[in-house]
């Protein structure tokens, strides 16, 4: 399967240099003036609509419209539910659904004026991280030199979209539109000028760019008609806010576990509470949704510290191993927090896969986030992935847009594609096959997996790149 997966992605990366598309490449020029006229007055026109009104889709639309090349751009934000609702950020209430942005999405959230919102309301630095195997003693961990240095920051994705909802209230060139619903799409193609969108209240609008923001079921992807590779994993992740029982002071660890049934992780969210996220099985995720408030704090503690069976064999090796390079580690092991209590309605789950589509961009179309791809959990990438799609996608259309080459060119769109292709099919095969290499309890894949995590935490060169690589 791993083999396979690596070919169709591979496949999918080199296509973009070497097949030409089907689509007709656009300039902007004196014709698109005169198809203002042509337009019907029913339909409205805007040079960007955005199609998704969730982190990915809101950050790229205030970036966008933040970016002095592309003050003269329309754009508009379509947005399915009714409302934004402000989260809730009293003492002790804390959305279940939180990321570990990395560097580069801090960067972005203090280029658009997010990031000063976001501290202002609430968000915890992760200074270490702890992995180890369940199956075995091998651990690794990351941090910088003497803790002098965040890995990641952990936000609720509720605070972190509110922070961005309130700097789009200031950017003038950006429309939301709550209740939103997509009907249906016609791109650009056989000489069309403009993308046509239809909302389910009958209401058409146009524009020279479409951008799918819709998640892993894109109704813009599929109107592309583009191939998208996708593999459940027939897993869910387990999510809810715990309370800690003796937590240390400053609460700034990472602690994840691997299990034979997949990763079970406790994120810091202040001095003395942690949000879960535990990967396993279906029919175990949805036995842990029925548990009442101490059978569940049981079973995550249970997770976290009982022993599981182990191989005297895998055993022996891994000491071995450890024993030869003693002398090279100066890392401290340490035990993960005890749970006290479940903060009360904070537990949900949702299904976990594998996705990538085979292409990007078309003629005035793109996706970014979940749209274009989607990864497994466990090393905290899926949504950075999405915020990097913004970065880089809002660079190329500021150049394109200052050069005169138009925002609909699918040369230009093809710089965005190849540029996050580099990034994005390292991470899903690696998050990938880390999936496959930790759901089982087979003696040797115990063994390979253990040596390899022993040597790696013995290299600080190494653990080093693996993090800023993770991270940037």
């Amino acid at each position: 399967m791993n083999r396979l997966l690596c070919t169709r992605l591979a496949t999918l990366s080199v296509r973009t240099s070497t097949v030409s598309r089907p689509l007709q490449w656009r300039t902007l020029s004196t014709m698109d003036t005169a198809s203002e006229h042509s337009r019907t007055e029913s339909a409205q026109h805007y040079d960007i609509i955005i199609v998704g009104g969730g982190m990915v889709g809101t950050a790229l639309a205030c970036a966008l419209g933040k970016n002095s090349r592309l003050q003269d751009k329309s754009i508009l934000l379509l947005e399915a539910a009714g409302s934004f609702k402000r989260p809730a950020t009293e003492a002790g209430q804390y959305s279940n659904r939180v990321s570990a942005l990395s560097k580069g999405t801090y960067r972005l959230m203090q280029t658009i004026g997010a990031w000063e919102e976001i501290e202002r309301t609430r968000v915890k630095p992760v200074l270490r991280m702890q992995v180890w195997d369940a199956c075995s003693d091998a651990v690794i961990t990351f941090n910088y030199d003497d803790l002098s240095e965040n890995i990641s920051w952990i936000v609720e994705n509720d605070v972190l979209l509110a922070s961005v909802y309130r700097q789009l209230e200031q950017v003038q060139n950006v429309q939301v539109r709550y209740g939103a619903k997509l009907a249906s799409c016609e791109l650009i193609r056989d000489g069309a000028d403009t993308s046509t969108v239809r909302l389910t209240n009958g209401e058409t609008l146009q524009c020279d760019l479409l951008i799918g923001a819709d998640g892993f079921n894109s109704l813009v992807r599929r109107q592309m008609g583009v191939q998208n590779f996708a593999l459940p994993y027939n897993q869910m992740g387990v999510v809810a806010t715990l309370r800690l029982a003796h937590a240390p002071t400053d609460n700034v660890t990472a602690w994840q576990r691997f299990l034979p049934t997949g990763p079970i992780a406790l994120l810091p969210l202040s001095d003395d509470t942690s949000s879960l996220v535990w990967s396993t099985g279906m029919a175990e995720a949805k036995r842990l949704l029925q548990l009442d408030g101490d059978a569940f704090v049981a079973a995550v503690n249970a997770a976290f510290h009982k022993p599981m069976p182990r191989n005297t064999l895998v055993d022996d090796m891994v000491k071995g191993v450890q024993a030869l390079i003693k002398h090279s580690t100066g890392q401290r092991v340490e035990a993960a927090p005890v749970v006290e209590a479940e903060l009360p309605t904070s537990r949900a789950a949702f299904p976990l896969g594998l996705g990538h589509t085979g292409t990007y961009v078309g003629q005035g179309v793109c996706l970014i986030g979940d749209a274009a791809h989607r990864v497994h959990p466990l090393a905290g990438q899926g949504v950075n992935l999405g915020f990097g799609d913004v970065q880089t996608l809002v660079d190329v259309l500021a150049d394109a847009n200052y050069s005169g080459l138009g925002i609909s060119n699918v040369g230009e769109l093809l710089k965005y594609e190849q540029q996050r292709l580099k990034h994005n099919v390292p991470v899903l095969l690696t998050t990938h096959s880390l999936q496959r290499l930790y759901t089982t309890d087979f003696a040797p894949t115990v063994a390979l997996r253990s040596v390899g995590l022993t040597l790696t935490n013995a290299f600080p060169p190494v653990k080093k790149f693996l993090m800023n690589y993770a991270m940037s």
